[in-house]
């Protein structure tokens, strides 16, 4: 590799780390003593969440423990031997925890039906008694920035819910930690990295192969917007952290009801009613701002 590439990789190794630790340390996702049970499909995301928080295991001021777990879903051609000879090369503890969950989706999907709901409320399931099994405090999933956004815009187009995957997650029954390390990384930086570290990828070849998935629509949507207007995609992932409840509709969140008006000045009011504050806008700003299109916005 020449220095420029070893120059472009390290800037982009760093961007990922610093990624990662702030989203830890933002959300409290690891705390001293914990064992994190790092869920490893064997695609690129997770086997860079995996290489952050080994990372992480040796820098973080506190002490905790790693174990991989892969589910073997029993997938026809799934080359089981991958990921053991991965994991023994790093050193990681790991459990292969094999359940023919192929079968049931297949036997239970209509043909031609999207198999990952089902799929995925099956592997959840599992991973959730395997975490209680090995007694692992945090469970760890590869979901990163863009899962979060697709996942956010899905529920709004079909779901009729403002909801995405949180950084950190209690499980229904209470009693499961699901946390998302990679949650500020971005598709693209974790793609490239994956590419350069050579990982030994594994496609997965149940849900793979439906193409016309509503979420593969949703990344080419926000894919397209990206590279129409770049920066679309940091600033909504800044809107996922700029919540304003009293700027929505949902009653349970913010009490319209018992809204009034006061005396005193209200956080987060209308200020359509506040006097304009004039900033000197020069020609050339007021002909670009002139000429916007309204559907470019």
């Amino acid at each position: 590799m020449n220095k420029q590439n070893t120059q472009s990789f390290n800037k982009l190794q760093k961007r990922i780390r610093h990624n990662t630790g702030k989203a830890l340390a933002d959300f409290n996702m690891i705390e001293d003593g914990d064992k994190v049970m790092v869920c490893l499909s064997g695609g690129k995301d997770s086997y860079t969440m995996l290489d952050m928080l080994l990372h992480m295991q040796k820098v973080a001021p506190i002490s905790f423990s790693i174990i991989a777990v892969n589910l073997d879903q029993k997938q026809p051609g799934f080359p089981e031997h991958v990921l053991p000879e991965y994991l023994t090369q790093l050193g990681v503890d790991f459990e292969v925890v094999e359940e023919d969950t192929y079968s049931i989706v297949i036997d239970k999907v209509p043909e031609g039906k999207t198999t990952c709901a089902l799929c995925s409320r099956l592997r959840r399931g599992i991973l959730y008694n395997t975490a209680t099994r090995l007694k692992a405090t945090k469970i760890a999933l590869g979901h990163h920035r863009d899962d979060m956004l697709e996942t956010l815009f899905l529920n709004m187009f079909n779901g009729g819910q403002l909801k995405s995957m949180p950084p950190k997650l209690v499980s229904d029954d209470g009693k499961q930690m699901v946390i998302r390390p990679l949650a500020y990384c971005a598709e693209q930086d974790i793609a490239a990295y994956s590419q350069h570290l050579e990982f030994p990828i594994i496609p997965c070849n149940l849900c793979g192969s439906q193409e016309n998935l509503q979420r593969k629509v949703i990344k080419g949507m926000l894919q397209d917007w990206q590279q129409r207007f770049p920066g679309r995609i940091e600033s909504m992932t800044k809107a996922l952290q700029n919540v304003v409840p009293s700027h929505l509709a949902d009653n349970t969140q913010f009490d319209f009801v018992a809204l009034k008006t006061q005396s005193t000045p209200f956080e987060n009011g209308d200020i359509g009613f506040d006097p304009p504050e004039l900033t000197s806008v020069t020609s050339t700003q007021f002909k670009e701002v002139m000429s916007l299109n309204i559907t470019n916005i």
